[in-house]
């Protein structure tokens, strides 16, 4: 579980995204079965609530996705984002018109079990890594697009660290843009001389080889990827705190122990954001 740390995002990041999902599931005519089985006035309380364990994240985007529908919906967080639940616990309380409860239900629960999902799954990696060394568990760029925000937030709930958020914020040099450049030596001093002095370069490299060369132009961390655990801790010791070490490469549960055990800084995992399972959550009237 995340330290007190961990602040929500603001509205005027989160409604953009909710509102785009409120308008594609509302379509030209909006909810026609509510519209036409719920009278106008009537009201409902309700609760969402969890079906099995997990941590929870997106509770700001599920209330803002109720309260476009119908700002007088009373909404009451009872999990907040990083809590964790068992099954039956209640996450969200809900009070008023009963047509805005169901109207924005699914866009509510879509989020919340989607970001509950990536909180979960980050919450899973740092428990299994935490008593093998220092190492963070951080997220990629690979994101659902549209909702890297949200859930780069939700592995923060998970007690995770976010990696850059896009390609404007660090320079992170991959295999790629080495074979272009020509090399490890030469990608890195065209980094270092078209950028702000205050922008990170990490370069990937896949042998020790590859990391002598980055470390001896000064990479600010380097990306081991797709190591074992053995050359793992020989990089780490040759590094020797002079750059920051970022292990990665289809880590999982079973094997980010191991991973953390070699003293890396940083342990990057993609599946957390682009396949974790959601975390079942429900609404049912109170």
């Amino acid at each position: 579980m995340p330290d007190d740390a961990l602040l929500p995002l603001p509205r005027l990041l989160v409604e953009p995204v909710v509102r785009a999902a409120l308008l594609e599931d509302l379509g030209r005519a909006g909810d026609i079965t509510t519209d036409a089985i719920v009278p106008a006035g009537e009201r409902m309380e309700a609760v969402i609530a969890s079906r099995q364990e997990g941590v929870i994240a997106g509770t700001d985007a599920a209330a803002i996705a109720f309260a476009l529908v119908d700002p007088s919906l009373s909404v009451a967080i009872a999990r907040g984002d990083g809590a964790r639940v068992a099954p039956g616990d209640t996450v969200i309380r809900l009070s008023g018109p009963a047509r805005a409860v169901l109207t924005a239900e699914r866009v509510a629960l879509n989020l919340l079990c989607r970001l509950s999902g990536v909180a979960t799954a980050t919450a899973s990696l740092v428990e299994a890594a935490r008593p093998h060394g220092k190492a963070r568990i951080v997220c990629t760029r690979k994101t659902t697009p549209g909702l890297r925000a949200l859930e780069k937030h939700a592995v923060r709930a998970g007690g995770g660290s976010n990696h850059r958020f896009g390609l404007d914020d660090a320079v992170l040099i991959k295999d790629n843009h080495v074979a272009v450049a020509g090399g490890i030596v030469p990608a890195i001093e065209r980094a270092r001389a078209r950028t702000g002095h205050l922008v990170k370069i990490e370069v990937e490299v896949d042998t020790l080889a590859q990391l002598e060369e980055a470390l001896s132009v000064g990479a600010d961390a380097v990306l081991l990827d797709n190591m074992s655990p053995a050359t793992l801790r020989e990089a780490v010791r040759m590094v020797d705190g002079r750059a920051l070490t970022e292990a990665s490469g289809r880590i999982n549960r079973n094997t980010v122990g191991a991973v953390a055990a070699s003293g890396v800084d940083l342990i990057s995992v993609g599946w957390i954001t682009h396949s974790s399972a959601i975390i079942d959550l429900g609404l049912d009237a109170a």
